[in-house]
């Protein structure tokens, strides 16, 4: 090699050259390029670093939301259900006691309705308590409907109570005749009828199912058999069904608040009839019990419907419309209205109120 290459000049004038125009040597090059590689693997790991604790924390806070649903969910749904198999065992007693009136007609239905549902009640408790279902997507469906069926078939039974008792009052005359009886066994009779018969093909065919899979007989529950309850998503792409949510949401809401006030107004109004001694009347205590019903359907059903219309803008508010839908259950505690004065008289076998 010659002299001039190593003298201490050519290196300065070699080396001042500017960098994209030298030509390093290979073992020069490959140092290069792994000093930027570690540098750049370097920032991305700090990077990484920088984001898991934010991760971290919102996984933890789901996590405790999702304890908190399951925690609150369990517990209502106890509640419901020693309750309402308390208030069952209440209503059975009194309504073999006295089979007189059109009254008693829809208390059977009512009790009917509460027990269908109570049988499904430990599936939902389980299923919150253990975190997991496993029990099959048609038992998840049929559970998961069973709420609803109850809310509206309760709904029903409560607005015929209410009615009646408005309009006994408004015209003072009996009008619990025993062909009026009639009508309502054989309306009762076809209203379950129409419920066994039509639900039972929505729940297999329709209810749950995703359109993308419903040629194939499966859904995404079967898929997946740990989770149940989820159907939510579902409403997005069915915009009848969501109509259909919102005019049921709203006509439950009238009418809630509509019989709500006038059972006020003629409690007011009894009050003022019978003054201090209107608590030995039987009348009063009569229309006291449809008080607490209109009170059920206000404190049970309105907050729900409430929320659910705006739910059905906002389907990833799904745990929260859980938590609503299960405050609707609670409607089960209906029965325990009939303790006391009035269990007294139904015992007794007194004129029907």
């Amino acid at each position: 090699m010659p002299w001039h290459s190593h003298h201490p000049d050519s290196l300065s004038h070699t080396y001042c050259m500017p960098w994209h125009s030298q030509k390093l040597p290979d073992s020069h090059t490959a140092l290069v390029s792994f000093s930027v590689e570690s540098f750049y693997l370097i920032h991305q790991k700090r990077s990484w670093r920088l984001m898991v604790p934010s991760n971290s924390k919102m996984s933890d806070k789901m996590e405790s939301l999702s304890v908190l649903k399951s925690l609150t969910l369990v517990s209502i749904y106890s509640l419901v259900l020693v309750i309402g198999i308390i208030g069952l065992a209440l209503m059975i007693h009194i309504l073999q006691s006295n089979m007189r009136s059109v009254i008693t007609i829809a208390m059977l239905n009512l009790t009917l309705a509460h027990f269908l549902f109570l049988i499904t009640v430990p599936f939902r408790i389980y299923y919150y308590a253990a975190g997991y279902w496993g029990l099959g997507m048609m038992l998840c469906k049929v559970v998961s409907a069973m709420i609803h069926v109850h809310m509206y078939m309760a709904f029903i039974f409560y607005v015929v109570i209410l009615v009646i008792r408005l309009l006994g009052f408004h015209s003072k005359k009996d009008r619990y005749e025993f062909y009026r009886k009639l009508h309502a066994f054989g309306a009762s009779v076809a209203v379950w009828l129409l419920v066994f018969t039509v639900l039972p093909p929505i729940f297999y065919f329709k209810y749950g199912m995703d359109d993308n899979t419903t040629n194939n007989k499966t859904s995404k529950m079967s898929n997946n058999d740990s989770h149940c309850f989820q159907f939510g998503n579902h409403l997005e792409k069915h915009v009848g069904v969501k109509v259909l949510n919102y005019i049921m949401s709203s006509v439950i809401i009238i009418v809630a608040c509509v019989l709500t006030a006038l059972q006020c107004h003629v409690m007011v109004l009894l009050t003022r009839k019978y003054g201090r001694d209107c608590m030995s009347h039987q009348e009063f205590w009569a229309q006291l019990k449809s008080l607490c019903f209109a009170l059920v359907l206000l404190v049970c059903f309105v907050p729900y419907h409430v929320f659910r219309m705006y739910y059905l803008g906002h389907l990833y508010l799904q745990n929260i419309n859980e938590v609503f839908l299960s405050v609707t259950a609670l409607s089960c505690f209906d029965m325990l209205t009939f303790l006391g004065r009035g269990h007294c008289y139904l015992c007794n076998r007194a004129r029907t109120v």
